[in-house]
């Protein structure tokens, strides 16, 4: 509300949040008309302001082709044990990284086989070659778009099947099999960085010994990256927009692992999102980016579909995906946002019973509990007394 009344019309936003407001769904958010803000403006997130000034020059050019990595095959799912302890050894989080495992996703084969044919030229890779070498050898390509599990580990955390989040094996984890390098692992507690308890599953995740890699590409690897050129980074998997939020620095995770290794735009999820919901979503973000649609506006004029199916129009399904970085056309030009709804201009909310979030559970009241708004206008305040 203190802000609303400064857009005087605006329908372009961009958001470079602090703290926790990094990790809301602006788009899902409620106005004093009852409107999602998705349906009147244009939201683009930016790690911080400085990410327009590089937009106002010529970016690098890709060096390779568009990539997609999907449906890898993660091997067994017993557990990942003792070939994944090299994370930092399950002790210093409350998740035993022995217990988690990775199940199939169907919908992410589905998807790369559906980009495939809306960009021919792509390079697909999937199953036992969807690896982290492949992802680690990668030279600037045009797009990169990984459809996986995605994990962040912040506490005992489980996930229900079909989704793309990480699931915790109810059998007895693997123990490590040589207790001087499990004590040397906990000693060096690599998982108290928080960019080692985020990233991508890829092939052999679940695999004990897996050689050289162990098929989790986390955000401190993902940081060494070369994606100078990348115009877009598509992350379809659950949680890779989250991270340790701490005020005034950000998100430390996937989303800051790719501004750092020269991404230009990144599209990734907020919560533990639908495989087959998903899969739709992505398929028709492609075909908007195909027809010349900006990386931003794309992603919300499918989103707008998305609310006006019955089946598909609680945030859940369609909010989680948010854009952050550069929102023009992939060859570079402005899209301007279409709207079928009408401006604001000033808005008056004298008299208007505002809501909040429109995150709802099925069935029940449009608006999150109060508590939720409490929250938020309380990081708010804080995040402008420090600055202050």
């Amino acid at each position: 509300k203190p802000i609303r009344a400064h857009l005087r019309g605006a329908r372009v936003l961009y958001l470079a949040p602090d703290g926790s407001l990094n990790l809301v769904p602006f788009g899902a958010l409620v106005d004093e008309r009852g409107d999602y803000l998705v349906e009147t403006l244009s939201i683009t997130y930016l790690t911080s302001g400085r990410e327009l000034s590089r937009m106002a020059s010529t970016p690098p050019a890709p060096r390779s082709g568009s990539i997609v990595i999907a449906n890898p095959e993660y091997g067994s799912a017993q557990g990942v044990g003792a070939g994944n302890t090299a994370r930092g050894g399950a002790s210093t989080v409350a998740v035993d990284l022995g217990r988690v495992r990775f199940s199939a996703l169907p919908g992410t084969a589905q998807e790369a086989s559906s980009l495939a044919s809306v960009f021919p030229d792509a390079k697909v890779s999937t199953g036992a070659e969807a690896t982290e070498s492949r992802i680690k050898g990668l030279r600037g390509p045009k797009v990169l778009h990984v459809a996986t599990h995605g994990f962040f580990i912040d506490g005992s955390r489980s996930a229900q099947r079909g989704n793309r989040a990480l699931e915790l094996d109810d059998a007895e984890p693997a123990s490590p099999a040589d207790d001087k390098q499990s004590k040397q692992l906990n000693e060096h507690d690599p998982l108290n960085d928080p960019l080692m308890r985020s990233g991508l599953a890829l092939a052999n995740a679940n695999v004990v010994n897996s050689g050289g890699e162990d098929g989790w590409l986390t955000a401190y690897e993902g940081m060494t990256l070369d994606l100078v050129g990348t115009q877009l980074v598509v992350l379809s998997a659950c949680e890779t927009g989250v991270g340790e939020v701490a005020p005034g620095e950000g998100v430390f995770g996937l989303r800051r692992a790719l501004v750092v290794a020269g991404a230009q735009t990144q599209v990734m999820s907020l919560w533990k999102v639908d495989d087959e919901a998903t899969r739709d979503l992505m398929v028709a973000y492609y075909k908007k980016l195909k027809a010349g649609g900006g990386r931003s506006e794309g992603l919300r004029q499918v989103q707008l579909e998305m609310l006006s199916t019955p089946a598909r129009n609680h945030p859940y399904y369609w909010a989680s995906f948010i854009p952050s970085g550069d929102p023009r056309s992939l060859d570079g030009k402005p899209v301007e946002p279409k709207f079928a709804k009408g401006g604001y201009g000033v808005p008056s909310f004298d008299g208007v019973k505002e809501r909040g979030c429109a995150c709802e559970m099925a069935g029940g009241t449009r608006g999150w509990p109060w508590g939720w708004l409490t929250l938020i206008g309380a990081v708010a305040v804080a995040g402008l007394r420090r600055r202050r």
